[in-house]
């Protein structure tokens, strides 16, 4: 039984209870404030900062509700709080679409990523390499060619087959797709 249910089921949380919730969530959650911050002590310091709170909290909060959902919207609202932060004194480096970047965008951008390297991943072999060597290596497409003793007409060939898989497979994630581009989010 997780720790979660274990307190839910108590009604309460004491030192016990909170000592095994920290040691259960707390890696995936310095795991998810690192890829929205990128900064292991900023996203330390936001992780830490959120099991004081909770266990400041401890008798204020509803036991009944998620703490698992809790815990994770509290590390995102934090993580956009020190963004925001960042940005009031900083040279305007931060990107301001962060402050649009929600926890579902951000699950929905690792099932992509995902779904992305599947994709490639079932592509015909020369197809994916020619795929890969170009949008991962930056080759044009004269410089793959030479590489690998086709013509650049092959190349184009396999790279519109490239993308044409792609583009079916991924139709569904289009408009994500397209958001996360524009943005340059990863």
């Amino acid at each position: 039984m997780t720790t979660e249910k274990t307190l839910h089921l108590a009604g309460r949380m004491d030192r016990s209870a909170f000592e095994a919730l920290f040691r259960e969530y707390f890696p995936p959650l310095m795991a998810f404030a690192r890829k929205i911050l990128t900064d292991e002590d900023d996203a330390r310091e936001v992780v830490q900062n959120v099991f004081i709170n909770l266990w400041e909290k401890r008798l204020e909060i509803d036991l009944s509700t998620s703490l698992k959902s809790w815990l994770f919207t509290s590390v995102h609202n934090r993580s956009l709080n020190v963004i925001r932060d960042r940005k009031k004194f900083s040279d305007g480096a931060v990107p301001d679409v962060a402050g649009e970047w929600d926890v579902s965008a951000q699950i929905e951008s690792m099932e992509l990523e995902q779904k992305i390297r599947d994709t490639i991943a079932t592509l015909p072999e020369k197809c994916r390499q020619i795929f890969e060597m170009n949008r991962f290596d930056g080759l044009r497409y004269s410089e793959i060619a030479g590489q690998l003793g086709i013509s650049v007409k092959t190349v184009e060939n396999q790279m519109s087959k490239a993308l044409r898989i792609l583009r079916e497979q991924l139709a569904k994630y289009l408009t994500l797709l397209l958001w996360l581009l524009l943005y340059g989010l990863n």
